[in-house]
């Protein structure tokens, strides 16, 4: 017999800033107050205690995880006519990024952890290639040993793609501190969020810090000496008052996460058409999302649906699928373990403040989809 219909959402953005409204309203109003709205105390606090948590000597406050990532690029001055080798499988805006500043996003397939297979790398690598930008999806960190040889091999930055993945460690370090730029997203949706967009930079390259609050803050060295072209992509204090108070407890909700991942695996093991996201030994993966494949995802997402439980697609069509990606050159099956992960994979929810309840009755409901 089924169990009794409970409601399990994918996300409650609402609930998950509840718990912090009074610090939050605090906050705002103090900044209210102060008349200081623009790269003020706040955000350096910020970006220092960012640092810290990362592992990285430096941090950069910016608008979106978007610009991060454009950002870091164009300080190292990677633009027309240059390469970065990346993967399909991510979200748009890791490929916009590299397109955005006039270069080519090379992609080369994934491993069955959905993050960039080091052994396809190399065939890849051309006079034009200037960076590898490996995505750490899920929350789950790349593989970024033979990444990093590769890297010092070919004399390639390495600008990782942190914006799921908050916290995640590979032999015990944390992303953003291996390349020579990590580029993190605060959106709303992450881990640690803002109320709004935002996104930051950790690098332990101190001409790349400098180089980056410049190119922030519309290429301005000092108010009146402009020595780049360049836009406005500044955190503001608001949010950076937001996300210390987020800090405090991010830890606490990163243990949550990952709590709600093992349970998920304990109910879930005994399915043999399930694949789990299971890490490995050397790394600590986050879980901001907590993706399963089957064959038969499009029915199961329909069934979950039926009984109550959302959930998600992350992604379902991969970048070089979409019209822009056939405008780079590619086609069905030029990614095959990309394109069959896609067909398979589904996101149930994982957020921090999920019940045990709640996550017994998706396996429940799972269960009950495979035995009917």
């Amino acid at each position: 017999m089924s169990s009794a219909k409970i409601e399990v959402p994918y996300v409650d953005v609402a609930s998950l800033n509840t718990v912090v409204h009074d610090e939050i309203m605090e906050e705002i109003s103090n900044i209210i107050q102060s008349g200081s709205f623009i790269l003020g105390e706040e955000v350096e606090k910020f970006e220092e205690k960012f640092a810290e948590l990362c592992g990285a000597k430096y941090a950069i406050g910016v608008n979106s995880g978007t610009d991060a990532l454009i950002l870091s690029m164009r300080s190292l001055d990677i633009g027309e006519g240059d390469e970065v080798i990346t993967v399909p499988n991510s979200f748009v805006a890791t490929a916009s990024a590299i397109a955005l500043l006039g270069a080519k996003p090379i992609f080369v397939d994934v491993g069955d952890d959905l993050n960039i297979d080091p052994m396809k790398v190399e065939e890849k690598i051309s006079k034009n290639t200037k960076a590898i930008l490996p995505v750490h999806l899920t929350g789950r960190p790349s593989n970024m040993a033979p990444l990093m040889e590769i890297s010092n091999k070919y004399g390639l930055h390495i600008v990782e793609d942190c914006a799921q993945a908050v916290l995640a460690e590979y032999d015990n370090q944390k992303v953003g501190s291996f390349g020579i730029a990590g580029c993190f997203s605060l959106h709303p949706l992450k881990t640690l969020s803002a109320i709004g967009d935002g996104g930051i930079i950790t690098t332990n390259d101190e001409d790349l810090f400098h180089k980056i609050k410049i190119l922030r803050n519309l290429g301005l060295k000092t108010r009146d000496d402009c020595q780049f072209w360049s836009g406005n992509s500044r955190l503001d204090n608001l949010q950076a008052a937001v996300l210390l108070v987020k800090m405090k407890y991010i830890e606490e909700w990163t243990e949550q996460r990952i709590s709600n991942a093992f349970f998920y695996h304990r109910g879930l093991s005994e399915f043999n058409n399930l694949i789990l996201p299971v890490p490995n030994e050397r790394e600590k993966s986050v879980f901001h999302t907590y993706i399963i494949q089957t064959d038969n995802r499009d029915e199961l997402k329909d069934f979950l649906f039926s009984r109550g439980v959302q959930t998600a697609i992350h992604y379902p069509i991969p970048i070089h699928l979409q019209s822009i990606g056939y405008e780079l050159g590619y086609e069905q099956g030029s990614f095959p373990v990309t394109e069959r992960q896609a067909r398979k994979i589904l996101s149930l929810p994982i957020f921090q403040g999920l019940s045990k309840e709640q996550i017994s009755y998706v396996i429940k409901t799972i269960e009950d989809f495979f035995n009917s």
